[in-house]
């Protein structure tokens, strides 16, 4: 899972992870760290949000929690999330990319708070379905690069949303 965290000092992020052994002096590098919290460290997840932010994780905005093969006690693993509707996403964000000609600019815009069962509709709605991404994705043309340039060319059609800023992992709600 990736947990956003409370604070961002990096102009750029780097998409490559560092094992949690290899936190350095506070990340410099503001690359996206994982952590493997054992089952104890795990039991209390807002402390262990602290423990990561406190080895640098922080300065990336967000970092990668890998949890052990079983949840915590007391917490159900679960198969589908349908029992999570009713939790909020208090600041969804829709990501809005306007350029041509290989210059592309991204801003985020704050939307209302909504459910994830709200959000889970809007995922599925026509104008968000996976089926648009399939084409991109799985196209028969060949080249590594036609599915990048499809990507971009779709990206300013439709602004994406991320439902951002929620505390703890989903199955802690």
């Amino acid at each position: 899972m990736l947990y956003p965290l409370s604070q961002t000092r990096c102009g750029g992020v780097s998409a490559a992870t560092m094992g949690s052994e290899d936190h350095g002096a506070q990340n410099p590098s503001c690359k996206i760290m994982t952590f493997r919290p054992t089952m104890e460290e795990f039991k209390d997840f807002n402390k262990y949000v602290a423990y990561i932010e406190s080895q640098g994780a922080h300065r990336a905005g967000l970092a990668k929690v890998a949890a052990n093969d079983h949840p915590p006690e007391g917490v159900e693993a679960t198969a589908d999330y349908d029992d999570i509707d009713d939790v909020v996403i208090p600041a969804p964000i829709q990501q809005v990319v306007t350029g041509q000609s290989g210059l592309f600019t991204q801003y985020n815009i704050q939307k209302k708070a909504m459910t994830v069962g709200e959000y889970r509709r809007l995922a599925n709605s026509e104008k968000y379905a996976a089926g648009i991404l399939t084409g991109i994705l799985h196209s028969p043309a060949p080249g590594l690069r036609r599915p990048e340039r499809k990507y971009w060319k779709n990206l300013t059609f439709v602004s994406p949303i991320y439902g951002a800023d929620i505390s703890g992992p989903c199955t802690m709600m």
